[in-house]
């Protein structure tokens, strides 16, 4: 069955982080991503890896004659693009944004970046943990007494970064199908990272937010939403946050003592956290999944990436899938008349003749690319 957005060409320079994330989400829902990659590896990888699945790769080494003139004769017939270079590296391989919209006046480009297009910043080298260090929501994460914690790179490269881009590449596609015209998407991690804490903003502007780690609801501050360790050293979340749901916690947990009353008196957070802390401490992470698991008491046990594939929920859901004897997650989300499937991971050049050849080339001016080192 075809996906979504199955009709659709998007042509994905090779990157890492969140550049390959969206392209490949762009493939789970049916799109043609065509990568463009090195021959030679990069540092953080060449392809081959789930996150590379559902595309078709061409190698080329874009600095010899020849090989970024296939890039743009690919991009005469792409709806989309996307390349995460520094700004300027594609204006410097002939394929910035004046050219390809030049001939093909529909081709929403995309553009992923830490730091954005312009800006003191924009030439400097980064990382995720840099991006969202500069947008107040890094501060918010971690232990009170610790330096912030790392929350992998899942705030800034997958949801400020990827997801950014993908909404904002689907826009321009909407637009473009209305109008006839593309445009440039400048996605930037620090700008959709910053609109991801959009809520922190508005808390600390009418007094609900305390800027100290651990003295807020939602940070670990409070006693009724955070994880705790238990008797085997497996950990548990809660989260029960409203009145009806913070009691049946109580009364699943055996807990009578009069100060866990007072739920929402921040003064005694700490120490409430404390007393919790040593009754989830005198139990198995099993023992209170049989307790609390399935209830309204906001429960759920903190699974490994070994052991999330095999929690009954996400079996009964399907929501992990195998391939070649891996489990991976599935595309999401679920449409109920076109789903989303995820396809084959590629090896890095291996549709390079394929795609030659769509494109019209005879096999002389193939192997004339080939002697000029654009093609291997």
């Amino acid at each position: 069955m075809a996906g979504p957005l199955s009709g659709f060409t998007v042509v994905e320079m090779a990157g890492i982080g969140p550049g390959p994330f969206c392209a490949m989400m762009l493939a789970d829902m049916g799109a043609d991503v065509i990568r463009i990659d090195r021959l030679t590896p990069g540092f953080l990888g060449g392809g081959g890896t789930i996150i590379d699945r559902g595309r078709r790769t061409i190698a080329l080494d874009l600095k010899q004659p020849g090989a970024a003139d296939i890039v743009l004769r690919l991009l005469d017939k792409a709806d989309a693009l996307l390349e995460g270079f520094r700004p300027g590296v594609m204006e410097r391989l002939g394929l910035g944004p004046d050219e390809c919209l030049a001939r093909n006046p529909r081709l929403v480009y995309g553009r992923m970046t830490g730091w954005g297009q312009d800006g003191p910043l924009a030439q400097s080298a980064g990382h995720d943990l840099n991006y969202i260090a500069i947008t107040g929501a890094l501060h918010a994460m971690g232990h009170a007494e610790l330096p912030p914690a790392p929350p992998l790179h899942l705030v800034g490269d997958m949801g400020g970064g990827a997801m950014m881009l993908a909404f904002g590449v689907l826009c321009g596609l909407l637009e473009a199908g209305r109008t006839g015209r593309g445009q440039v998407v400048d996605a930037a991690i620090c700008d959709g990272a910053s609109l991801l804490a959009s809520a922190y903003h508005g808390k600390l502007q009418d007094g609900g937010w305390v800027n100290q780690r651990q003295s807020n609801m939602l940070d670990g501050g409070a006693h009724f939403y955070g994880c705790y360790t238990c008797a085997d050293g497996k950990y548990v979340s809660i989260g029960a946050i409203e009145p009806q749901f913070y009691r049946l916690l109580l009364e699943r947990c055996g807990i009578d003592d009069p100060d866990f009353q007072q739920q929402w008196d921040r003064a005694q957070w700490p120490q409430l956290r404390a007393k919790l802390a040593g009754i989830i401490a005198g139990k198995t992470r099993e023992q209170w999944c049989s307790l609390l698991e399935g209830t309204d008491a906001c429960f759920a046990p903190v699974l490994d990436f070994e052991e999330a594939p095999r929690h009954p929920h996400h079996q009964a859901r399907g929501s992990f899938v195998e391939s070649g004897g891996t489990l991976y997650p599935a595309p999401a989300p679920r449409l109920s008349r076109t789903p989303g499937q995820a396809r084959a991971v590629p090896t890095p050049g291996e549709h390079t003749e394929e795609l030659l050849a769509e494109l019209g080339l005879a096999q002389t001016e193939i192997q004339a690319l080939r002697e000029r080192g654009a093609i291997a």
